[in-house]
């Protein structure tokens, strides 16, 4: 530390004096000790001041401190100076203030010039969100991204800070204006909607009603053309709830299905297709029946599952024939089941591979049920059913059996 003592002197009485370059100057008095310790005790109190400085000087340096408060100090600190009871380099520590102070006037000028740009820029920038926000009210159709937009805005909004209390709530006023706006005309929209979805469920109830009181009919040439005119008007017509309008349109569907399923029915019966399916499945029927199966029950299950599989790609048969061949084709897979369960009982259970084949019947059949599914044939689907149910039927007997 310097030795400050050098700045001043007491004299016989115990007055002490600071030296400056306009003179001396009382700053106290001393009785308490040696003059010598009376100048260190107003030297302490300068180092004191002194200490103060260094701390101010170096916050500004850092950053750390607001140029205001400093130069606030600064200022303090040189205005006590002139009466100061403390020995030291008065002058000097005068003018590093006076330097300190111009320092920190012209930080505060700059930080005062960063505020009114920050504050000119989150002006501007809630300016622009007000202008977006007036523009949807008044333009967007896009209701659900225009009101996730301006829950945007609304967020964005609270994070700006520094415009002034004025303009602040002027420009809040014009942006809640834009929100109420928008919320009214998409509440109006709404209403519109909700009306015309309403008087489209009308027209469609209508449309289902006329559907349904046509799913008996067997004219069936007029009541088709009639019902592909109701799916037109169905289509052209506006779209009621999404509610309302899935479960009307699966009654207008079922209606549908029902007549051209019914039609369907009765025009197979006289088909050409049927005729050959039936040939191709009584052949498949003989060819089954004259199966030797005494003589080796696992050939003739492999030869009946081949036989079988042809039997469910053969297709449908006319109603009136199809009960009897399904009766002999039954009556063969009990002979053979039978047969194959005779001989399963005298293996072993470890040994015997009839469970194996007879999941690998169900996994098949569980296949061609899947892809009659895919197809869209209901009557493939049935049927494929049927043989499926059959074969876990036989499957679980079998198992519980071993």
């Amino acid at each position: 530390m310097s030795d400050w003592t050098a700045f001043g002197r007491v004299d016989a009485e115990g007055t002490v004096y600071v030296k400056t370059a306009e003179g001396e100057r009382i700053v106290g008095s001393w009785q308490a000790g040696s003059p010598e310790e009376g100048l260190a005790h107003f030297a302490r109190r300068f180092a004191d001041v002194v200490t103060e400085v260094d701390l101010v000087e170096a916050r500004m340096g850092s950053g750390a401190a607001d140029a205001s408060h400093s130069l606030a100090t600064i200022r303090r600190i040189r205005g006590s100076l002139a009466e100061a009871h403390v020995v030291g380099d008065i002058d000097g520590l005068t003018a590093r203030l006076d330097r300190l102070a111009e320092s920190a006037e012209a930080k505060a000028g700059e930080a005062r010039a960063a505020r009114e740009t920050a504050r000119a820029e989150a002006l501007a920038r809630k300016t622009q969100l007000v202008e977006e926000a007036e523009k949807i009210a008044a333009e967007s159709t896009g209701w659900k991204s225009a009101g996730d937009r301006l829950k945007e805005i609304l967020d964005e909004w609270k994070t700006i800070r520094g415009v002034d209390k004025k303009s602040d709530g002027e420009l809040w006023k014009r942006f809640a204006a834009a929100r109420d706006g928008f919320t009214r005309r998409r509440g109006a929209h709404f209403a519109t909607l909700d009306s015309q979805r309403k008087q489209a469920q009308g027209a469609k109830e209508a449309l289902v009603a006329e559907a349904e009181s046509l799913r008996e009919s067997t004219d069936w040439g007029p009541t088709a053309a009639r019902l592909k005119e109701l799916m037109t008007e169905w289509k052209a017509a506006p779209r009621a709830s999404k509610e309302a309008e899935q479960r009307l349109w699966e009654r207008f569907r079922a209606a549908q299905d029902a007549f051209f399923t019914s039609r369907s029915t009765v025009f197979s019966a006289r088909d050409a297709e049927q005729r050959g399916n039936l040939e191709r499945k009584q052949a498949l029927v003989s060819e089954a029946e004259s199966i030797d199966v005494d003589a080796d029950p696992r050939a003739a299950q492999a030869k009946l599952r081949e036989i079988q599989g042809q039997w469910h790609d053969a297709g449908r048969v006319p109603r009136d024939v199809a009960g009897g061949l399904d009766r002999r084709m039954r009556a063969v897979e009990e002979k053979v089941r039978v047969a194959m369960d005779s001989a399963w009982r005298r293996t072993e259970p470890s040994a015997n591979p009839l469970l194996v084949q007879m999941r690998e019947q169900v996994a098949e059949a569980e296949q061609r049920l899947e892809r009659a599914r895919h197809a869209g044939d209901a009557k493939r689907i049935r049927e494929a059913e049927n043989a499926l149910n059959q074969k876990r039927q036989f499957l679980n007997l079998a198992e519980q059996a071993n």
